[in-house]
């Protein structure tokens, strides 16, 4: 990609990620990229909150680049969808899908994301986590059905895009980075790039 007049990157940036979302999302700050696939096993640990587990991945994902990308910025994220400290996965299927949703109907949803900016080349280690909070609407399975024939979801924590058609399934969003429910929140990134010399705008 093209990087703004605006932007200064001492060290090469990395997003430790496969995700076309994360993607999508970091192009927005007109910044120059690459992106690295992190080999990190996502299973929760024993006891592990929602919080412990996508801080803990998201720092994981940035230090499994470290070997490839030893001078650079490396972002790492993860997110989880939690009702009432119940984590929603990613549905894989329609199946599973339209469980979650009937799950979602009615009630609100925590999106929970984990963001980790390392600088393999200092060490320095920056990390957070931001909730971002939907509420649904009381869905019906025909309205459910129709959702997912047009959005197909079902790579997306918690079956639903709100950057797509998913948000007229919501009654309600409440938080202060709506990049967060994407699973990259930028305000809180540019923060921590600033932290590391990286002139935004």
């Amino acid at each position: 990609m093209t990087a703004s007049n605006f932007s200064s990157v001492k060290l090469p940036l990395v997003l430790a990620s496969t995700s076309q979302f994360r993607k999508d999302v970091l192009n927005r700050l007109h910044i120059p990229f690459t992106t690295y696939a992190p080999n990190v096993d996502e299973t929760p640990e024993t006891r592990e909150s929602p919080t412990e587990l996508v801080t803990r991945l998201s720092k994981l994902k940035a230090y499994s680049a470290h070997s490839a990308h030893p001078n650079s910025l490396i972002i790492g994220s993860d997110q989880v969808a939690v009702i009432d400290n119940t984590i929603l996965g990613k549905p894989g299927t329609h199946e599973q899908a339209i469980k979650q949703l009937i799950q979602a109907s009615g009630r609100q949803v925590d999106f929970l994301t984990g963001l980790c900016v390392y600088n393999s080349e200092t060490k320095q280690t920056q990390i957070d986590m931001v909730v971002f909070s939907v509420v649904f609407r009381t869905l019906t399975l025909l309205q459910i059905e129709n959702y997912l024939s047009i959005d197909k979801p079902y790579n997306c924590c918690g079956s639903f895009k709100s950057e797509g058609f998913g948000i007229a399934l919501l009654d309600e969003m409440n938080g202060t980075d709506p990049t967060a429910i994407i699973g990259l929140p930028l305000i809180r990134l540019v923060q921590m790039l600033e932290a590391e010399g990286v002139l935004v705008i």
